[in-house]
């Protein structure tokens, strides 16, 4: 399996990171994508735009070290991003190389627009990854994606080409009280110290009040919904679950 999770600021991954290195130790191909650098944080103050930029991708490569993870940085502007065709194409050619079989990211309704502009933009380019004359057109304004800092990038990388990638994608959404879709809990009891671990590390950069303890209650919270220790929650975009066998 496949799984692609696309949030916008490194740090916005941490609500579904057990779920990610959980899938990792199962032995799938895991890729976290940033569809910006975060080079807007205030911690950084007057820092020049390069060392900011490289400080952040260092924090992704660490975050997907941690979990086992591969991982991409696109540069679409922190909170400059608009949800547009050329921002959904960038990824739909990710996409087409990677071949995910699920794609995890923000809900549609977070108060910050590139939130909601990295969710949009990751469920249209589901639809651009099918369409061979899209992932293909010429483009000078859009050059293929450098995946330069994502050395381990098996799936697709023969590709010369690019294959549409037509299969079906699950999508599942940060949960949201107010979305329409079916709900699905991930049990994280396995993951949870290594999550932990991740939120810890954002925490010592961002200087949060919020602390890998009350972290970790928030996940224990969660997995009482669901009868485990611990989890985390997604809104999945269908109409309905899949068919069962049986009660449970």
């Amino acid at each position: 399996m496949r799984i692609m999770a696309v949030f916008a600021h490194p740090d916005d991954e941490i609500g579904c990171i057990g779920t990610l290195a959980k899938h990792a130790a199962r032995g799938d191909e895991v890729m976290l994508v940033w569809t910006t650098l975060g080079e807007l944080a205030s911690q950084f103050g007057d820092a020049p735009h390069e060392e900011v930029t490289k400080i952040r991708r260092q924090h992704g490569a660490w975050v997907a070290d941690k979990i086992g993870a591969q991982h991409h940085f696109l540069d679409m502007g922190d909170s400059r991003m608009t949800g547009s065709r050329a921002e959904g194409l960038q990824l739909a050619r990710l996409y087409a190389q990677f071949r995910p079989n699920a794609v995890i990211t923000w809900s549609d309704d977070h108060p910050h627009p590139d939130h909601r502009m990295s969710a949009k933009i990751a469920y249209d380019a589901i639809t651009l990854a099918r369409i061979p004359k899209i992932i293909n057109e010429a483009d000078p304004v859009l050059p293929p994606p450098d995946l330069s800092d994502t050395p381990n990038l098996e799936s697709g990388e023969e590709v010369q080409k690019r294959e549409p990638w037509r299969e079906s994608i699950r999508f599942y959404q940060y949960y949201a009280p107010a979305s329409p879709y079916p709900e699905v809990l991930i049990n994280v009891e396995d993951t949870l110290d290594v999550a932990a671990e991740v939120m810890g590390f954002y925490q010592d950069f961002y200087k949060w009040a919020w602390s890998p303890e009350q972290f970790r209650e928030g996940r224990e919270r969660t997995g009482q919904l669901g009868g485990v220790k611990a989890a985390e929650r997604f809104n999945v975009r269908m109409a309905h679950l899949r068919a069962r066998d049986f009660l449970d």
